[in-house]
């Protein structure tokens, strides 16, 4: 949990001194797990966040990073948990954090007009927690994966704050501890402008 603090702040920090920056955007993130993710936690998440950067670098083209908090949760009544050789059954509360942290780059169109569609891909790691607490046991396992992202969405551009609608692919490939993990985010967000 401290990682998941300092990484926060490093992006608070950062966000406060890129007040001058061509786009600035905090989103509200709804998730869908897929793939192994959604094996382990069916149920959608809505908690999650997303900060991102970006600058123009020629136009309708900009690169920047993003920063992104995704956790899903789901209390299962009665299961069995597997580890090694050692089974245990009952009740169980499993938890996967998952942070992204990429560079982007992204396309925009009609950037000067109402309603401006674009398209973004992202590359760098993500973060997976991944926890059961089961009675008075707790297994985790915490890794960091090798992560893509593709994006779609449209921006509302007004005169103050813009409005955001996108939908973003999360995929981690497979480390030496978990399965690849990946799934979808719907976010609604404010997007700043210099």
């Amino acid at each position: 949990m401290k990682k998941v603090l300092y990484v926060l702040l490093f992006t608070l920090i950062a966000s406060s001194s890129l007040a001058q920056v061509s786009f600035m955007s905090w989103q509200y993130s709804m998730g869908f797990g897929s793939g192994d993710l959604h094996g382990f936690i069916s149920p959608s998440s809505f908690r999650g966040a997303t900060f991102s950067y970006s600058k123009f670098v020629k136009p309708g083209v900009t690169l920047g990073f993003e920063l992104g908090y995704n956790v899903f949760y789901e209390k299962k009544p009665f299961d069995t948990y597997t580890t090694g050789n050692f089974s245990y059954s009952g009740s169980q509360w499993r938890y996967s954090n998952n942070i992204p942290l990429l560079f982007t780059a992204a396309y925009y169109l009609n950037t000067e007009d109402k309603i401006s569609p674009f398209a973004s891909l992202g590359v760098g790691t993500m973060y997976i927690g991944r926890k059961t607490d089961f009675g008075s046991y707790s297994f985790n396992n915490d890794v960091w994966q090798f992560a893509m992202k593709p994006e779609l969405g449209i921006i509302y551009n007004t005169e103050g704050a813009s409005l955001s609608l996108s939908s973003k692919y999360y995929y981690g490939f497979k480390g030496s501890d978990l399965p690849s993990q990946s799934y979808l985010t719907i976010n609604i967000g404010l997007v700043f402008r210099r």
